[in-house]
């Protein structure tokens, strides 16, 4: 079932200004060509924890290039998968915890692994707040990682309209094979997608660009 769900996510391989994490290698910042193959494990990993026990499905817009693009995890960074936010109480192992994490960047990108300041602040409250970090799969209304041409790889850019209903089917696989009806929409391109494909969720304020505290309180209060 998970295996069939990864395959199903190779529908935009070598999409222009697209980066799929699981399905290509990135040819100027991975750390060799097994890239791919170790993200598609740690999804597999991480989903294989997850479902049938979870509880919440928290749907963020889109990968970025300091979280899943290296990871193969949604709101997930290289550095809580290398233990570098050990201190703020994120273990690798809350991720998961029956394979050893990798990394897929080069080192001399950033030593310490890429940090996205979504996955840290997301995965802190989580684990703030006592909740267990397996009852949730966080997953992207857009599953891929769309960037800027003009600026490569290392770049974010908002899904267009298009690309997010051309991705809607895999959001819809994922609730099928979930089974979950807990759902969580954060923020409103998220929110507007689930709407539109008719599915029950609860919105709370994306955390980047100052939306953090209101994230927290809005989270807080919809579980």
């Amino acid at each position: 079932m998970i295996k069939t769900f990864i395959k199903s996510l190779k529908s935009f391989s070598e999409a222009d200004e697209i980066f799929n994490p699981w399905w290509e290698v990135d040819p100027e910042n991975d750390i060799d060509d097994q890239g791919s193959k170790i993200r598609r494990q740690q999804l597999f990993q991480y989903m294989n924890e997850r479902i049938g026990k979870a509880k919440y499905l928290l749907i963020a817009e889109a990968i970025g290039y300091q979280g899943g693009h290296f990871t193969g995890i949604p709101m997930t960074s290289e550095r809580i998968l290398l233990g570098g936010h050990a201190k703020k109480g994120i273990f690798p192992e809350h991720v998961f915890s029956k394979i050893e994490p990798k990394r897929t960047s080069r080192p001399d990108l950033k030593p310490n692994g890429f940090s996205e300041p979504t996955a840290t602040i997301v995965w802190g409250h989580i684990i703030e707040s006592n909740l267990n970090p397996k009852d949730f799969i966080l997953w992207n209304a857009f599953p891929w990682h769309p960037f800027k041409p003009e600026s490569g790889y290392l770049s974010n850019r908002t899904p267009r309209v298009s690309e997010f209903h051309a991705g809607a089917h895999i959001l819809t696989q994922l609730i099928q094979i979930t089974k979950i009806g807990n759902i969580i929409a954060v923020g409103e391109k998220s929110f507007n997608i689930l709407n539109q494909l008719g599915i029950n969720c609860i919105k709370v304020r994306h955390p980047a660009n100052g939306g953090a505290t209101k994230f927290r309180k809005q989270f807080s209060n919809a579980l």
